[in-house]
């Protein structure tokens, strides 16, 4: 059972494995092993992209091996452009603690944070003095840097590359270093960064740590799932949200959800995949998966319910959230009520026909709204004007 559980291990959401012999002994040692993963709080959310990494520190858990989970405050406020097309601009260090305020209650819907050592890396990386980041330099060629592909498209059309991003792949590494990982997990992105750290436990006569990359995740509308693009399915997203979202998915993704984002046996999955009939019917399968994993099963039944009512059915649920709006025209209320972002995307939204009041399409984006007025956004999106 334990080598089936390995085998898993090493193939399961596994795009690449560095060094996978190595690896493979430090496991068959029976040696618990330390195994880092780390995350800047670039956002508030965590979504379910960055749920594959997490998944799989799950994995090593069960199996006896210490969690290292590091909080990047500190690299969070650089900015790390291994998956960009342009600079990421510097965090603010008051964003950056606002974001991070509730990440360790999400990833503790994944992994056992008590038995986890969980660690913020401006603990170290705000002390390191100029010798030691020249020592850490002198490790890495400027060639190296600028051979990455996205580094490479952004200087062939001039595009402005810092000096500060070159210095994100040591504080990366540095990490290593620090929590002297065994292991490290990251996206396929993450690969040049990840590299840095073995490189830097070599630098201060450490053995060098194995790396085990996971592909990435398409979003909602097919681009990567990232918070820049708005397509993501969020661990704090309520019920009704992450299981309307994932009925949005669109149907050759689902097998992949499947396997990367759930822990459903394998060979059911194949079953499925062999069987597929209907897409819908699958795909509500893995929606109810999905909501069960980061809610419970009670939610996930009634976020099924009122998905069945709202959307098969085309009924207006019985329990409707109601919103007190400081103004009663349609543009303010998506806004303040959080069904849209910003005034330009409540203006699309409505000029698109993608908003109801009582049923009836609205396209006038200066229609005002009547107290005790359902507003509809979407297909599963309901507020009840008070």
């Amino acid at each position: 059972m334990k080598n089936e559980k390995v085998k898993e291990l090493l193939t399961r959401g596994v795009d690449e494995i560095i060094d996978k012999a190595s690896l493979e002994k430090k496991l068959k040692s029976g040696k618990p092993l330390r195994i880092k993963f780390g995350t800047d709080p670039t956002s508030p959310n965590i979504h379910l992209g960055r749920t594959i990494p997490i998944l799989k520190l799950r994995d090593f858990q069960e199996l006896g091996h210490k969690i290292i989970f590091i909080v990047g405050d500190f690299t969070g406020l650089i900015g790390d452009t291994s998956d960009k097309e342009s600079e990421r601009p510097m965090l603010s260090e008051q964003t950056v603690k606002e974001n991070l305020k509730t990440y360790i209650k999400q990833a503790g819907k994944i992994i056992d944070i008590d038995k986890a050592e969980i660690h913020y890396n401006s603990k170290w990386l705000g002390k390191l003095k100029y010798m030691d980041i020249g020592r850490q330099a002198n490790s890495f060629s400027l060639n190296e840097f600028i051979s990455r592909e996205n580094i490479k498209r952004r200087l062939d059309k001039g595009k402005r590359v810092s000096l500060r991003e070159l210095l994100y792949p040591l504080m990366q590494g540095y990490d290593s270093v620090e929590v002297k990982a065994d292991v490290e997990i990251g996206g396929t992105d993450q690969r040049f960064n990840l590299l840095a750290g073995r490189d830097l436990q070599r630098l201060y006569d450490q053995e060098p740590q194995d790396i085990i990359t996971n592909p990435l995740i398409e979003g909602l509308d097919g681009r990567k799932m990232s918070s820049s693009f708005r397509n993501t399915v969020n661990l704090f997203d309520t019920p009704n949200d992450m299981f309307g979202k994932i009925m949005s998915l669109q149907d050759s993704l689902i097998i992949k959800y499947f396997i990367l984002l759930t822990r459903i046996d394998l060979k059911a999955i194949k079953k499925y995949e062999n069987s597929i009939t209907n897409p819908r019917d699958l795909k509500m399968k893995l929606a109810f998966e999905i909501t069960k994993m980061y809610h419970s099963k009670k939610d996930a039944e009634l976020a099924q319910d009122y998905f069945i009512k709202t959307f098969s059915k085309k009924e207006i649920p019985s329990e409707v959230e109601k919103f007190k709006p400081s103004k009663y025209d349609i543009v303010s209320i998506l806004i303040e009520s959080g069904l849209v972002p910003s005034k330009s995307e409540a203006r699309r939204t409505i000029i698109q026909g993608g908003v109801k009041v009582d049923g009836i399409v609205v396209k006038d984006v200066s229609c005002s709204v009547a107290r005790n007025s359902i507003i509809q956004k979407g297909k599963i999106k309901f507020i009840k004007i008070v």
